[in-house]
């Protein structure tokens, strides 16, 4: 059986404004993800990890290389990927249940079956008695919550996470990442998750990719040797801090690459 998700040298440059020569964002990339995978991708800032993710989601165009999934070319954006931002993207004008029907509404799907499977997700992520609810009336951890189970209601092949929990306080997002676990070890989703959090990488993935300072590549790949389902006690083992440490080292040599490159 061949690779669910294969990234095949793709690379991105970005045109001058200035009529200079243009900026190489992405490094010709390869990765090979496999089904139900959780996969975290860490590296500094500006170094083509959301990008890499927008070339995923078809939102964003490689300027070589190629995307498969399940050997099918990504042209575009596809209701089989599901995206969620760390802006939290829901409609002001709807409603929690009305948010997360979105997609199965645009389907034409049967308004009682919407209903349905909008319910299971808002009662996944913890949202029963909120349904009526609009955006401006949830606190940020809720919104996040709802865009979850507006992706998830979609019934997509894979998630894919830009730092979804980047703007949530210190508690709110330690409580989303046991969530969204919790959910991936139901669902068994296929999932990229784009990160700045070490802590967070480890935790939530099977897989930790490094990427290098702009142009962007892929400097590390490591499995996670830690079994589901996970709790918050994995924090302090010794196979979870090792990896950690390596970790921080790795980042931290990017991000001090890209700060003299910037000087």
């Amino acid at each position: 059986m061949g690779d669910f998700l294969s990234i095949n040298s793709v690379s991105r440059s970005f045109a001058s404004t200035t009529g200079g020569a243009p900026t190489l964002a992405l490094q010709a990339t390869s990765m090979s993800v496999a089904e139900n995978d959780f996969i975290t991708i860490l590296g500094p800032s500006g170094c083509g990890k959301s990008t890499l993710l927008r070339i995923v989601a078809g939102l964003d165009q490689q300027t070589s290389g190629e995307v498969l999934l399940e050997g099918k070319r990504i042209a575009g954006p596809g209701a089989d990927r599901g995206m969620v931002f760390q802006s939290y993207t829901l409609f002001p004008w709807l409603n929690v249940r009305d948010n997360v029907c979105f997609g199965l509404n645009e389907r034409g799907m049967p308004r009682s079956q919407q209903l349905d499977i909008a319910q299971s997700f808002i009662q996944k992520v913890g949202l029963n008695g909120f349904e009526n609810h609009y955006p401006k009336q949830l606190s940020g951890g809720m919104q996040q919550r709802t865009a979850i189970a507006r992706a998830l209601a979609n019934g997509p092949r894979m998630l894919l996470m830009d730092e979804p929990f980047g703007a949530l306080d210190h508690q709110t997002r330690e409580l989303m990442q046991e969530l969204l676990l919790g959910i991936w070890e139901s669902e068994r989703k296929t999932v990229l998750f784009v990160t700045h959090d070490i802590d967070e990488a480890v935790f939530m993935g099977s897989r930790v990719v490094v990427m290098s300072a702009r142009p962007g590549r892929i400097k590390l790949d490591r499995a996670v040797p830690i079994p589901h389902p996970r709790s918050y006690a994995v924090k302090t083992t010794s196979d979870f801090m090792a990896l950690k440490a390596e970790l921080t080292e790795q980042v931290r040599t990017e991000v001090l690459a890209a700060q003299r490159a910037m000087a």
